[in-house]
């Protein structure tokens, strides 16, 4: 399936300037989603992970199908204030100030291997970031996948894992 057709392009959002690419007609449509989702998963079975991470929120829309495609478990990565319980931290630099990353304390164990999924990369300072959260507690981290990347904005060649993707655009 041609995925691309059923991504949106919405010039000047969030601001001017920027060509915005919308995954909301691609959700809405069951086949083109079921075509991303079984892309998504072909990219990183051959990494056998042990869990999926999905970074918030988009990330989760792909993580969760894939990991059920995979048989792995999912775990989530959130920002702060989202997760129940005991959570570990990792603060991140971003353009114009910092952010802070959380996942559940004790689901990922030592030595898990995690391949880490989301919609986008364009610069990748969050992927970058749950990199680090998941190697932090202990994860060997396999790669990262992504829907789409931003071509030119350096995001996969900051991440310090192997990325992939499904669809590339310019940035």
């Amino acid at each position: 399936m041609d995925l691309d057709s059923h991504i949106r392009r919405i010039p000047d959002f969030p601001k001017p300037g920027i060509l915005f690419y919308d995954i909301s007609t691609l959700l809405h449509n069951a086949a083109a989603w079921a075509a991303a989702v079984e892309r998504m998963s072909g990219l990183v079975a051959d990494w056998k992970p042990d869990l999926v991470a999905g970074i918030e929120s988009r990330g989760f829309l792909f993580a969760a199908p894939v990991s059920i495609a995979l048989g792995t478990g999912m775990v989530m990565v959130r920002k702060v204030g989202k997760l129940p319980g005991t959570v570990v931290s990792h603060s991140y630099d971003l353009e114009y100030g910092s952010d802070t990353l959380q996942v559940s304390d004790g689901l990922v164990p030592r030595g898990a291997r995690v391949v880490l999924i989301d919609d986008l990369i364009a610069t990748g300072g969050t992927a970058r970031a749950t990199v680090q959260l998941l190697q932090k507690i202990g994860a060997e981290v396999a790669g990262a996948a992504f829907l789409i990347e931003l071509d030119g904005l350096g995001g996969a060649a900051r991440m310090g894992v192997e990325v992939r993707r499904a669809l590339t655009y310019p940035a």
